[in-house]
């Protein structure tokens, strides 16, 4: 079990190097981008599968609310809470296209769309991605490894350097809280 221990904060720790070392620049891009779209009115849908879906939400949450400052809200909106919707879309149409009819009806040119998805291969994340894109949303990934078949479809793609999904969840993790903590500076500061 300490072995198991060790094993896992030393990789939680070079993933985490490696993946600010080699994404930390795109970030920095992603907050400003997120800075310029919110000023102009702009709004950010943010959604995932799974632990991606909670991700999802986690980040509404801090943007909509607050992260460390007293602000005024901001404009997110998490595609993964309505289960009225999710359930409506997956039994009238297809699973695939959760997330792609949420864009239709709530996004406009000049948002953002931020896909969350650990393998990047799940077929409505890249439905979703090329919809927004379609529609003129700037698109945004955050994966890992190879960024599956996100790349094509991203402006921005964020990838934490691991093809182990419990690291790449802390990657992301790491993400929300740096991109709610620098859009708050960059916007309130």
């Amino acid at each position: 079990m300490k072995e198991i221990l060790k094993r896992v904060k030393d990789t939680h720790l070079k993933v985490i190097d490696e993946f600010i070392e080699k994404e930390g620049e795109k970030i920095l891009q992603v907050v400003e981008l997120a800075k310029e779209v919110i000023s102009k009115g702009g709004k950010i849908l943010v959604f995932g599968n799974g632990g991606s879906a909670a991700d999802a939400q986690h980040l509404a949450g801090e943007l909509v609310n607050r992260f460390k400052m007293e602000r005024s809200p901001l404009p997110a909106i998490a595609l993964t809470t309505d289960t009225s919707v999710l359930t409506a879309i997956a039994n009238d149409y297809d699973f695939s296209q959760v997330f792609v009819k949420q864009i239709q009806a709530l996004g406009k040119r000049g948002d953002i769309a931020l896909a969350i998805s650990t393998s990047g291969k799940s077929s409505n994340i890249i439905s979703a991605l090329k919809v927004a894109k379609e529609m003129g949303l700037y698109t945004v990934g955050l994966s890992g490894g190879t960024g599956g078949d996100m790349p094509p479809y991203c402006d921005y793609l964020i990838l934490v350097p691991s093809t182990e999904t419990p690291r790449i969840q802390e990657g992301h993790l790491l993400f929300l809280h740096l991109f709610s903590e620098l859009l708050e500076i960059a916007l309130f500061k």
